[in-house]
């Protein structure tokens, strides 16, 4: 069979004798790393607290944790650059599904280091991304789903995908994209507490004043309340008729609604098949376009999108995804398919990104991550088995959970912010990370290494949260 040089360089026998020392080499040392939380090392730590204070100066800012990793872990384990060990149950906000020095990962990184350039862009594409973009593809247009979409003239309703390095720019290209297939609308709808990125554009749409102070103005922005599980019946309504509102007020100036159907940083909320359709059935009766945002929420639900999960691939005409993607990308249709000039970037990703995003896609799929009895909803199930024992014996700690699949979080102490964030801090002591989403209330979230965390692991990390929960309680003499 006919191969290309580069092809031929991975099959040299000496590539493959360094990759062989390498996947020992780092075997041996992923198992010198504990299963087990590990203190500092008393030697390290005055040389990691230097480093820390220089990197906060560096940024302008302090970490949000004292957190600089060595560059070793292992799963779910990963030692800090003082020595320690800690169970990371939130991998940068999602963005390690295979933990830390993941073998899976091994070859497509070994693969990459030998590519001839590090970044991917506009001008200088290789294989990998259209393979990755293919994958996105099939996935986004899947049959076996609850409510797969129709065909349109015959082809996926998916037919397009424009790789990226972030979320933010991911939903830039995407409002882009609707905003031209739309114009000259110029407004946008979104929920109330949504999170869309910190990007100019995007900080406008994220309803978080902080992320936008002092920024000038870039988009007019109408929001919708989201779902109320307490008040369902009532909440939808309301809904719908705020949007009915914007919609009469501003008659054909909104260009589409973007959505997280599962709030990330807004506090872990979610809503109903029938709330998500009666409002994006009335989008697209209005001529409204439909972003579905799922920079955090996708591979993490029970489906693999998200908009799967919730029956509403009918409905959607741009989706985005990122975080465990490692390469982030907008996918649309083609009746959104966007003129020459408006998407291009001198890098859509990292080599070493793209294909690896391409492996974790293709073992969600292959360890068999979706659908009703799929693993996604296994580790829902067992950690929230022990957020309800906790919640059965002290309700005034513990409330939820709250979530979706792979997506974990809880209100502790009825969200009081002050106790919640000395709750993430105590955990971190004692060797859990975890994150904050949302406010009034405050809420705790996890995000696992969903492709390899163990179900003793989930128990472990629910028994440091029980002595986290324990220890602030007794200081606030809550116990």
């Amino acid at each position: 069979m006919a191969q290309t040089r580069f092809q031929t360089l991975l099959t040299d026998p000496r590539v493959a004798e360094a990759r062989a020392l390498l996947s020992a080499a780092l075997q041996d040392a992923r198992a010198s790393v504990p299963a087990a939380i590990v203190p500092p090392d008393p030697a390290l730590q005055g040389g990691y607290q230097a480093m820390m204070e220089r990197f906060g100066e560096a940024r302008g800012r302090g970490l949000f944790f004292p957190y600089l990793g060595s560059g070793l872990g292992r799963g779910a384990f990963v030692e800090l650059a003082d020595g320690s060990v800690k169970l990371d149950f939130i991998t940068g906000i999602g963005a390690h599904p295979f933990g830390h020095s993941p073998m899976e990962l091994l070859d497509a990184r070994l693969d990459s280091a030998l590519s001839d350039g590090v970044m991917q862009g506009n001008l200088q594409q290789n294989p990998e991304s259209l393979h990755f973009s293919e994958r996105l593809l099939a996935e986004a247009n899947r049959s076996d789903v609850p409510n797969p979409a129709p065909p349109i003239d015959g082809k996926p309703r998916f037919r397009h995908c424009f790789l990226t390095t972030t979320g933010a720019m991911a939903n830039e290209n995407g409002a882009k994209v609707l905003f031209q297939a739309r114009a000259p609308a110029s407004r946008v709808l979104a929920f109330s507490h949504c999170f869309a990125g910190r990007s100019l554009g995007m900080s406008w749409v994220t309803d978080k004043h902080a992320g936008r102070i002092g920024v000038p103005k870039t988009l007019d922005v109408d929001y919708v309340p989201f779902f109320d599980p307490e008040r369902p019946e009532r909440s939808s309504q309301h809904a719908l008729a705020v949007l009915e509102r914007h919609l009469e007020r501003y008659p054909k100036q909104h260009a589409f609604f973007i959505l997280e159907l599962v709030q990330g940083e807004g506090g872990y909320y979610t809503g109903t098949p029938a709330f998500f359709r009666a409002l994006l059935e009335r989008c697209q009766q209005a001529g409204v376009g439909v972003l579905v945002d799922e920079i955090q929420s996708f591979g993490r639900t029970p489906q693999l999108f998200a908009f799967q999960h919730f029956g509403l691939d009918d409905l959607v005409d741009v989706v985005t995804v990122g975080k465990l993607t490692q390469a982030c990308a907008t996918l649309f249709t083609h009746a959104v398919n966007p003129g020459a000039g408006l998407l291009s970037q001198t890098f859509t990703g990292a080599t070493s990104a793209i294909r690896a995003g391409d492996e974790v896609v293709r073992a969600l799929r292959e360890r068999g991550h979706a659908g009703p009895g799929g693993r996604n909803q296994a580790i829902y199930d067992r950690f929230t088995a022990h957020l309800l024992r906790l919640q059965a014996a002290h309700p005034a700690w513990v409330a939820g959970p709250f979530g979706i699949g792979a997506m974990l979080g809880f209100t502790p102490f009825g969200g009081d912010s002050k106790l919640a964030n000395r709750l993430l801090t105590r955990l971190y002591d004692l060797g859990l990370m975890g994150f904050n989403a949302g406010s009034d209330p405050t809420r705790l979230r996890f995000l696992p290494p969903l492709l390899v965390v163990t179900d003793a692991e989930i128990d472990f990390a629910a028994e440091l949260l029980e002595r986290g929960l324990t220890e602030i309680a007794a200081e606030a003499n809550l116990a």
